[in-house]
């Protein structure tokens, strides 16, 4: 499987977790969610909706110079595990280049074995956000 680094690093964390933990895990990555900076606070028409989701869930992506990627996330507290899968990608995705991010396997979340822990509804929700993610660096 290619994954950045980072990603590799939060994927084998999951993996090596016991079942009982990986909730528990996916919800203190939501703590990895940054705040919104000011130019997309204040412009909330420049990050996307991922309808796919249950709960309002807004994405961003910018590409630096280097083609080196920073997401951004807008997604309420109230909605823990999906917000948790935000703070994943932004510990995993931010800092790699296009190319990297572009390379990560759709289903990537499988080998963290969350599949036996939330439900599919809300794994195509995680599905929906990176393939959403990785469209707006196609097109970036």
């Amino acid at each position: 499987m290619t994954m950045p680094e980072n990603l590799e690093n939060v994927v084998n964390d999951f993996a090596a977790a016991p079942m009982e933990l990986r909730i528990e895990l996916l919800v203190e990555h939501a703590e990895n969610v940054a705040p919104l900076p000011a130019r997309l606070a204040e412009h909330p028409e420049l990050l996307e909706q991922v309808e796919e989701c249950q709960t309002p869930f807004f994405l961003a992506t910018e590409v630096d110079d280097d083609r080196r990627v920073q997401v951004w996330f807008d997604c309420p507290p109230e909605a823990p595990t999906t917000r948790g899968f935000a703070g994943i990608l932004a510990t995993g995705l931010n800092g790699a280049t296009v190319e990297e991010v572009l390379a990560v396997p759709d289903d990537f979340h499988y080998a963290m074995g969350l599949a036996q822990a939330i439900s599919p509804l809300r794994l195509r929700g995680m599905d929906a956000i990176l393939f959403r993610l990785k469209r707006q660096l196609r097109t970036a």
